[in-house]
């Protein structure tokens, strides 16, 4: 199985490091981070994602202080549970519109048609699926 991808977009408002315990949450609720799943070092997710080491340090302690994960020395960053099933949802519709606008803005500057746009989305959510599958 592939590892999931988490990534920072520096478009969004949201902070780096809560945009990476939004992510894995995310991929620890839907199952792609199981329990047991060891994650990257956090050298290594900080150079992937072009962060600072602090950054991504800051995303492992709120997931640590939420019970998801836990690190050891030596021993790596692993899940060690799923989170409540009365948890927010693992995504923030805040910032999903703000990206659905920005898309849009940019869809418009290229004056594709609206299904044009809608077929695109559909086309990079089906991609999506298969990259993870995979």
């Amino acid at each position: 199985m592939t590892a999931p991808r988490i990534g920072v977009d520096e478009a969004d408002p949201t902070p780096a490091f809560e945009q990476i315990r939004r992510q894995i949450t995310g991929h620890i609720a839907s199952g792609a981070l199981p329990v047991g799943a060891k994650l990257p070092p956090l050298r290594q997710l900080a150079r992937d994602l072009g962060i600072a080491v602090g950054t991504a340090a800051h995303a492992y302690r709120e997931l640590e202080a939420t019970g998801l994960i836990e690190s050891r020395r030596g021993g790596g960053t692993r899940v060690i549970a799923l989170p409540p099933a009365d948890a927010a949802p693992a995504f923030d519709a805040d910032a999903l519109r703000e990206a659905a606008q920005r898309y849009a803005a940019a869809a418009r500057r290229l004056d594709a048609p609206p299904q044009a746009v809608l077929d695109a989305v559909m086309a990079a959510l089906r991609a999506q699926n298969d990259d993870d599958a995979h």
